[in-house]
């Protein structure tokens, strides 16, 4: 009964949308970078990471494909807007990004939310023309039926046209060379 507020919906071709969640605190992070000393980095720099984990764990929760008048893929953007927080994150856990996406939650930062935006328009492009596609071959398998009936029906013309023909040349042939 909770109702979902996304940080961002982007608004694309053919009504549909994509949710942008726009990052946790960087608390942990701003420690990290204060920090003087390595113990204490590693130690704000876990931190980072696990507060990061919390909210792909939140996020990915929520469900908002399922939502009311939201046409978008089972997945979430999730934007970390500083660079230097999002490499940090893959730096101390490689596999990150794989885990996100597991749970239907793609992390982007400045410089790839724009490509990952075009992407995601562009597989929807594909999408809406291969379904054009899909109904041109239907139109032209209809039409190649009607084309077919009606040469069929053309040849039985033809057929109907030459037994009278036939006919006709009988009936000739009995009134001026018969007996």
């Amino acid at each position: 009964g909770r109702s979902l507020r996304p940080d961002v919906i982007v608004n694309l071709p053919d009504g549909k949308h994509l949710i942008i969640d726009s990052m946790m605190t960087l608390v942990a992070y701003e420690q990290y970078s204060s920090a003087d000393e390595i113990e204490k980095q590693e130690q704000f720099g876990k931190m980072h990471l696990d507060s990061l984990k919390a909210h792909i764990e939140g996020l990915s929760k929520k469900r908002y494909h399922a939502a009311d008048k939201l046409i978008t893929p089972d997945f979430v953007i999730l934007f970390m807007p500083l660079e230097p927080a999002f490499a940090l994150a893959f730096k101390l856990k490689p596999d990150l990004f794989q885990e996100a996406w597991d749970k239907n939650i793609a992390i982007v930062s400045p410089t790839t939310l724009l490509a990952t935006l075009r992407t995601v328009a562009a597989l929807w492009k594909q999408d809406r023309q291969e379904k054009n596609a899909l109904e041109i071959a239907r139109r032209g398998g209809l039409l190649y039926e009607k084309f077919a009936g009606l040469l069929k029906d053309l040849q039985n013309l033809g057929d109907k046209l030459s037994q009278a023909q036939k006919a006709h040349e009988d009936v000739i042939k009995k009134v001026g060379e018969g007996k």
